[in-house]
């Protein structure tokens, strides 16, 4: 932890957490708005974010590394879906050559946040490591603290749970200590943690068993992608990396589009795919066909078959059904089937929350985002000099980072230009009235339809709509003005 106390002059930009979001915001100021005095507090110890956090065995990426990796540092590791430590090791080599580190503060936890209209600044209480209380002041907030609550993890209400003999494990906060050599595990869910632990797990422990309420949608790629490695090969990194990562944006947007326009279609193919590594014997209409339509909840991705070559080779298997209860040995569904084992895994998912749990004030009153509209995905209405990033739900979260990132800038040299201290989103009359939905909608894998109270609404138009479509927003946000008539500059 830095022994630095906090610098308390004012700064033009605050920024909270030091995860893929902030390190994106920095590296952009220190790209286009040189000059600017800008600051990252972050509650841990070390950046990454959930990848600092995230310590259970095998974790790896759940998107492609070429946009997962930042815009303005191309990723070159031949593996197209990689390891945490890869992915650390890039973070720490960007914040380093990007001049970033030394503005981080670490074990510096933002508590409440509040705007004082007269003065246009922001004061953020802070806690640091000791607890001992500071304030920093600045114009703008750029909140990158991520969408989930870092000290607790999901796990739903499972009978019994209390009375289990052996060890229970959440994969949020997986202890280094444990020794799962030689054990049976019951692993609780199929999301993708589920499926990024298992192949990992099989490598010591005697049997691992995926248990799950219903099934999710598994699709395999090859870790190592040819044509990326032959572009790294012949060109130049950035243009490689320019390449790459245009050739997986176009393929996730092809899949994504393809499974809302022809599910069925799609759906077969996933299915189809599994079916040929798990062989026709193998029950794959009731372990690996969701109830639900490809992309209505995120599509998990697996390296090289890994987890189905493991059931394959009878290291791990399936079990689908409802829970009836925890028993002291293991797990009994309600189909009369047990599962015995020596330690539980609850891979079950996360709690949603919104800024990191931090509280925000407008001159004394708390800003309710819940009474808020989305603005291009990133600002909210009626809150002065605040920005956000929540990275998209169907592709790279690095994609949004870096589009909210740019445009950041872009709105801050545009206000230097004319002078304004303050900028607002305001709902315009003739747009009050439109529909509202949900923050994002057509998308309910439990965890957000268990937060989506919690969140903003969204308009059915740009630019209140919250879209989730990354090559429809780039058009958006790059070729809208500033001053678009909804966001105000003062």
């Amino acid at each position: 932890m830095n022994a630095a106390a906090p610098d308390s002059s004012l700064l033009e930009v605050l920024i909270v957490g030091a995860g893929i979001s902030g390190i994106s915001a920095a590296c952009h100021l220190e790209l286009e708005c040189p000059g600017k005095s800008y600051a990252i507090l972050e509650a841990r110890d070390e950046i990454g974010g959930t990848w600092d956090l995230f310590r259970f065995p095998g974790i790896r990426s759940d998107s492609d590394m070429y946009t997962f990796g930042f815009s303005f540092k191309p990723w070159t590791n031949p593996k197209v879906i990689s390891d945490a430590d890869a992915i650390r090791d890039y973070l720490q080599e960007t914040v380093d050559e990007y001049g970033v580190r030394d503005r981080i503060r670490f074990g510096h936890r933002v508590t409440s946040a509040a705007w004082d209209s007269e003065s246009a600044v922001w004061t953020a209480s802070v806690l640091d490591g000791e607890d001992r209380e500071s304030e920093i002041r600045a114009r703008f907030l750029f909140m990158c603290c991520g969408y989930y609550d870092y000290e607790k993890g999901y796990t739903p209400d499972l009978p019994g749970l209390e009375q289990f003999g052996g060890s229970i494990v959440h994969p949020q906060h997986w202890p280094e200590e444990l020794d799962y050599s030689g054990k049976r595990m019951a692993v609780i869910g199929s999301g993708a943690t589920a499926v990024t632990l298992i192949p990992a797990l099989v490598q010591k422990a005697a049997k691992v068993t995926m248990i799950q309420r219903s099934p999710s949608y598994i699709i395999s790629r090859p870790g190592k992608d040819r044509i990326a490695a032959l572009l790294n090969a012949l060109l130049p990194a950035r243009w490689a990396g320019k390449i790459n990562r245009w050739r997986f944006v176009r393929l996730q947007d092809m899949v994504y589009r393809r499974s809302r326009e022809k599910p069925e279609k799609i759906r077969d193919y996933l299915i189809k795919r599994v079916r040929k590594v798990l062989g026709e014997d193998y029950d794959v209409e009731k372990h690996f066909t969701p109830n639900y339509e490809p992309w209505t909840q995120r599509l998990c991705l697996v390296p090289d078959n890994d987890l189905f070559l493991a059931i394959r080779e009878g290291k791990a298997d399936v079990v689908t059904g409802r829970i009836e209860s925890i028993t002291e040995t293991g797990v009994r569904m309600r189909d009369g089937e047990t599962v015995d084992a020596d330690i539980l895994v609850t891979a079950t998912g996360l709690n949603l929350q919104m800024f990191g749990g931090v509280s925000l004030y407008r001159d004394g009153e708390k800003i309710e985002p819940t009474r808020s509209f989305n603005y291009h995905g990133m600002m909210l209405s009626g809150v002065p000099n605040l920005a956000y990033t929540f990275g998209y739900v169907n592709a790279s979260w690095t994609l949004r980072a870096d589009l909210n990132s740019r445009w950041f800038c872009k709105l801050l040299n545009t206000m230097d230009a004319r002078g304004a201290r303050q900028c607002e989103p305001v709902l315009r009359e003739e747009e009050s009235d439109l529909p509202e939905l949900d923050w994002i909608d057509d998308f309910n894998p439990g965890y957000m339809q268990r937060a989506m109270h919690l969140f903003p609404k969204q308009k059915i138009q740009a630019p209140w709509r919250n879209t989730q479509d990354y090559l429809l927003d780039r058009k958006l946000i790059e070729e809208s003005p500033i001053d678009d008539g909804a966001l105000r500059l003062s």
